[in-house]
């Protein structure tokens, strides 16, 4: 006989009236099955969190490219002469995505520290004020990522700054560390009586000395993936931790939506490691879906709050069921503009989603943004790269007009650490 706590079943037993002893009748009628008890977790050094979600039969996981609000930048400039309040940075609809999920992802593309020097000879180094870490947490972001080739750009100890200001803030970081096995460590999210891992490497910078330093068993650094070994090694452990693994990772080139060889050969080892998802960014354009095996693969989710330029990005939503098996994923437009994000309209919408068919492999997406894995190549680029990043002048305005009011047009202050004249065109507003 099981015990209480491992006794699903309930039965029903009819006895004959005439004779007590007799069991006429024996009915096993399955019973429902008890809702996991939420427990608060919090250990920053093992890396496991807890999440209490809105529904306790799915898991909604969501995820947005670079985020970047160093000191002296149009978007931390516009942020600060609008308030400071990020609904004047986003809009309603942009907001209620983040924050309406159980688990918001997002690169953050930056050191928090006032602390370190450039490094030598680096053309652009970022460096935020550690105060600013809440504008994270307003977002909605509950995870961020570090694997990027900006989040060493003031050294070791902005690093150490870094890591230290994240956990301060209690928001859990992936992809680097004050040595390796930090930096390796997979971030886990105990949810509905289930766990969500996610690792987080960088393939930039491409050389055997890069900027951004790797960790090491003594210092600190991210986890690299020129090399895919320790990567690899990364999310078989969390594999084998969780029922569900995201591949949160910096890889490509940037301006272009071709999508190199290397991405997908990463890719491929990632999905032969164990990750159900890879989440990709660095380009600062959008870059096509593919499916390796059932995986989907998003190559690049482009800027999303990064600089001044119109870009088209996106926020990628997947929802897991009750056996945090992936149940559906979509595609949400979203257009960086005016050093801020809003909402694609509706005809932004439609041709977003078409320019995304026309550079994906095998995947449909539908009009909604829904996407799954398709038996056909949708890929029409034909060996060129048709990212409107590429092009120098900015993309026409959408027939449907934006709310000026949701992101007033603000002189911008000068630039605190870099003056504007010494930024790229894609670094000031325009």
């Amino acid at each position: 006989m099981p015990d209480k706590a491992e006794d699903t079943a309930s039965y029903v037993i009819s006895i004959d009236n005439d004779d007590p002893s007799v069991i006429t009748s024996f009915e096993d009628s399955e019973s429902a099955e008890e809702e996991p008890v939420y427990e608060e977790i919090y250990d920053p050094v093992g890396k496991e969190y807890s999440v209490e979600t809105a529904d306790k039969n799915s898991v909604t996981l969501a995820f947005v490219g670079d985020v970047g609000f160093a000191a002296g930048y149009a978007t931390i400039n516009k942020y600060r002469a609008n308030g400071s309040d990020i609904h004047n940075s986003m809009d309603e609809g942009v907001l209620n995505n983040m924050q309406s999920v159980d688990i918001m992802m997002a690169n953050n593309e930056f050191p928090y520290s006032d602390r370190g020097t450039p490094t030598p000879n680096k053309t652009y180094t970022f460096r935020a004020d550690p105060k600013d870490v809440h504008i994270m947490k307003d977002m909605g972001v509950d995870i961020v990522g570090l694997a990027n080739n900006h989040a060493y750009d003031y050294g070791p100890d902005a690093l150490i700054d870094t890591i230290d200001t994240l956990n301060d803030a209690k928001l859990p970081f992936v992809g680097a560390g004050k040595n390796l096995d930090e930096a390796k460590h997979p971030a886990y999210f105990h949810v509905n009586g289930h766990v969500v891992s996610i690792v987080a490497a960088t393939q930039i910078e491409r050389l055997g000395s890069p900027d951004t330093k790797e960790a090491t068993a003594d210092s600190p650094g991210v986890l690299r993936t020129l090399d895919p070994a320790k990567a690899v090694e990364a999310i078989k452990e969390a594999k084998s931790n969780s029922d569900f693994t995201v591949m949160f990772v910096h890889w490509g080139t940037e301006s272009t939506d071709l999508v190199e060889k290397s991405q997908r050969d990463l890719a491929k080892a990632y999905v032969d490691a164990g990750a159900d998802l890879i989440i990709g960014a660095h380009p600062h354009c959008l870059q096509g879906i593919d499916y390796i095996d059932d995986v989907p693969v998003f190559y690049s989710l482009g800027n999303f709050w990064f600089n001044s330029r119109t870009l088209d990005t996106c926020i990628v939503k997947a929802t897991l069921d009750e056996n945090c098996h992936l149940q559906s994923v979509l595609f949400i437009p979203c257009i960086q503009r005016g050093s801020g994000v809003v909402s694609a309209t509706d005809s932004e919408k439609a041709r977003i989603i078409e320019y995304m068919r026309g550079i994906s492999n095998y995947a449909d997406i539908d009009d909604d943004g829904f996407v799954t894995r398709s038996d056909k190549d949708h890929n029409t680029q034909n060996g060129q790269n048709t990212s409107p990043a590429r092009k120098a002048a900015e993309p026409e305005q959408p027939e449907e007009a934006v709310d000026v009011q949701q992101m007033p047009e603000i002189a911008v202050p000068e630039a605190v650490e870099q003056s504007p004249e010494a930024l790229p065109d894609w670094a000031v507003n325009e």
